[in-house]
């Protein structure tokens, strides 16, 4: 490359010649590799000791309540109300800021699901039936039956769709589409098929979807609160209207 530049020394091809094992010869990359390394380990123990002489900012202590109405809020413990103080403020902030009336309450809810044995909690959710209703609106439910004394029952119930096997078809194609599945446990073994399609839907005992009180099945899943359990361990969903 050199004699390209044009700026050989004068004398420097003839020793390039006359040595040419000196030229060519080059060191192990090791040595280069090593020097690297300690180069390394030096800027990490000087970064370290840097780190160590650098003061440590102390955060102020937090104060029990603030003395006036405008206040930083990280320097003051949050204020925890009780349920009659905490709906009488939603209620006030609502007329403040015109909002309406009949907008939903909603509740988070953290569980301690602290476990000896596994380091992780399944996703779970049900379904619960509040004592005082909020909403006007109600769920879509199908009953599976093929017995007609229990189907009269089911549609004087308020069920949505009632029927036996031939339901399975539509329900396939998603022909039929509801908010819950209830059964009763004469026609479960007939269901199978729809296992894979329904999951977590499925009728069953653990979900108080299967059983042979139909009036009771269908008030819960038509006006029950449907909830589930968020990363791990929280609950999210409204329980009320202001």
């Amino acid at each position: 490359l050199a004699p390209r530049c044009g700026w050989v020394l004068p004398g420097l091809d003839q020793r390039l010649v006359a040595a040419p094992d000196v030229v060519s010869a080059a060191p192990p990359a090791r040595l280069y590799a090593a020097a690297a390394k300690t180069a390394k380990r030096g800027s990490q123990k000087t970064k370290q000791e840097e780190t160590k002489k650098k003061p440590v900012t102390k955060r102020r202590p937090l104060m029990s309540k603030p003395v006036d109405d405008v206040y930083l809020t990280w320097y003051y413990e949050r204020p925890s109300y009780d349920v009659e103080v905490a709906v009488g403020m939603l209620k006030k902030f609502q007329e403040l800021d015109f909002t309406n009336p009949k907008q939903y309450v909603y509740i988070n809810v953290f569980l301690d699901m602290a476990l000896q044995k596994k380091k992780k909690v399944d996703p779970f959710g049900s379904i619960v039936l509040l004592p005082y209703r909020f909403t006007d609106e109600t769920n879509k439910v199908l009953v599976f039956t093929e017995n007609e004394q229990e189907a009269e029952i089911a549609r004087e119930n308020g069920a949505a769709v009632v029927g036996g096997v031939e339901l399975i078809k539509w329900i396939l194609e998603d022909e039929i589409q509801v908010d819950f599945y209830v059964a009763v446990p004469a026609i479960i073994p007939k269901l199978i098929p729809l296992r894979n399609k329904l999951r977590q839907k499925y009728p069953s005992t653990r979900r108080n979807s299967l059983g042979h009180d139909i009036p009771k099945m269908l008030q819960l899943f038509r006006e029950g609160l449907e909830y589930t359990v968020e990363d791990e361990r929280i609950i999210k969903t409204r329980i009320a209207r202001v």
